[in-house]
């Protein structure tokens, strides 16, 4: 006896009354199903090309092709496949108990879960490129940010030039020049980057063309007694304090970046990449290693003690740097454990007056950087990978470890002209990478949302 449309189950057949039963007397499985495993489609993914599939059986297709291509056509698809909601809702109404037996088969494959759950990983970390996606025009957008990041790049080209053809060359810099060679003029320079204050006693050492030599022979009672006549006895201070580095040394200190730079060009690139990429371990390393010379002038500028409110103490408190507080360090250590790019921009903040537009390069590149930071973490925590966080920060703390083992290594074969060129990328170019990166996760955001 044949079989009624009635009793076959994969059969749906419109009541009586239905208006459109006179168009669609019935409605078969085989009309909703996959041409991948020629099933029902369960979460049906439309492509671009209009053709669906079983999403399971579209990401093990992606798991095995490695192909953004339908499997029928052959056609790229564009920014990320979705589930077609209407098409899914109409299909679990239609036919609930096929459906709720093929979730049960996929759930129990493993094969399946795995491709599934790298498939969405694939797709979280691809931007949408479709025109339609409600809110966001990203072909609008995408061209707005490129040309912000094309004009940004030629300032920092121009920036670049100007340092380069302006500032004379590291090799003539006091910090290479022995004390004893320096001219009356590079006295005053020195003087001059103490601070404001020593443009009072300028024209008086020019008077006296105190060089190098005379230099390192005056006492704090000849700078009390005319023809100098400093009777500040912080200003006095903070030059024989300066004076006594420059004896020790024979040449002059590093006191701003370029300087530093001349002197340490190994270590300021290092720094430079540590800090972005690990400013946790940057500055644990600043501690370790270079703590008098580099941690301390950092930890006072960035936490500085608040009953110091005079200019005077100031001077002096820069010049001869005690061991931090435990104010300080606990003002340090909360804001080295929860926003280590603040302290780094807090620092570039100290430096205006000297570095008038890097320090603004170094400001909003740790500002790009802590909402990268902050992304991160927002992903690791919509993800439920909190258990994940100790082996990633232990791969981290290896591969930073390793690349600067491997950089020190091999430092010495490394051309001058390729330190500059990684600096001076590093110190200019990596804030406009990190706007377009900014702007790619406040995408990937909304397309998360919508």
């Amino acid at each position: 006896m044949e079989e009624s449309p009635q009793n076959n189950p994969n059969t749906m057949t419109h009541e009586k009354g239905d208006p459109l039963q006179s168009t669609s007397p019935q409605i078969s499985i085989s009309e909703f199903s996959c041409h991948c495993c020629y099933d029902i489609l369960v979460n049906p993914t439309t492509l671009n090309c209009g053709h669906s599939f079983c999403r399971h059986c579209l990401a093990l297709w992606w798991a095995s092709s490695k192909k953004t291509e339908c499997p029928e056509c052959r056609e790229k698809w564009e920014g990320f496949p979705k589930v077609n909601i209407l098409l899914r809702d109409a299909i679990e109404k239609l036919f609930p108990d096929a459906i709720r037996m093929r979730f049960e088969d996929i759930q129990q494959n493993n094969d399946i879960v795995q491709s599934l759950a790298a498939f969405q990983k694939y797709g979280n970390d691809q931007i949408p490129l479709a025109p339609n996606t409600g809110r966001v025009n990203p072909q609008r957008g995408g061209g707005f940010f490129s040309g912000v990041l094309t004009a940004l790049t030629g300032v920092a080209v121009v920036l670049l030039v100007y340092h380069w053809s302006s500032r004379e060359s590291e090799h003539d810099l006091l910090v290479h020049k022995a004390v004893a060679k320096w001219t009356a003029e590079e006295v005053v320079l020195w003087l001059e980057q103490l601070g404001p204050w020593a443009s009072l006693y300028r024209d008086r050492f020019l008077a006296e063309r105190v060089n190098g030599r005379l230099l390192l022979t005056l006492t704090e009672e000849e700078f009390s007694r005319a023809p100098y006549t400093i009777e500040n006895s912080s200003h006095r201070r903070a030059i024989l304090l300066e004076l006594e580095r420059v004896k020790a040394l024979g040449v002059k200190p590093p006191q701003n970046l370029w300087e530093y730079k001349a002197v340490n060009p190994g270590r300021s690139l290092f720094l430079l990449y540590a800090l972005k990429s690990s400013p946790r371990l940057g500055l644990l390393y600043l501690y370790l290693f270079d703590y008098t010379d580099t941690f301390l002038p950092f930890i006072h500028t960035i936490c500085p003690l608040q009953e110091d409110t005079s200019g005077e103490d100031i001077i002096t408190r820069l010049l001869d740097l005690r061991d931090p507080t435990w104010k300080q360090w606990r003002e340090f250590l909360v804001k080295y454990s929860f926003l280590p790019y603040q302290l780094i921009a807090e620092f570039a903040w100290d430096w205006l007056e000297v570095h008038y537009w890097t320090s603004r390069f170094l400001i909003v590149n740790a500002m790009l950087l802590s909402v990268l930071e902050l992304f991160s973490f927002w992903r690791i925590w919509s993800r439920s990978e909190l258990k994940t966080v100790p082996q990633r920060m232990w791969s981290h703390f290896w591969k930073v470890s390793t690349q600067g083992l491997f950089v020190a290594m091999f430092w010495p074969l490394i051309p001058q002209f390729v330190c500059n060129c990684l600096f001076y990328w590093a110190l200019y170019f990596n804030p406009i990478i990190n706007i377009d990166l900014v702007v790619k996760e406040v995408r990937r955001l909304e397309t998360q949302v919508l």
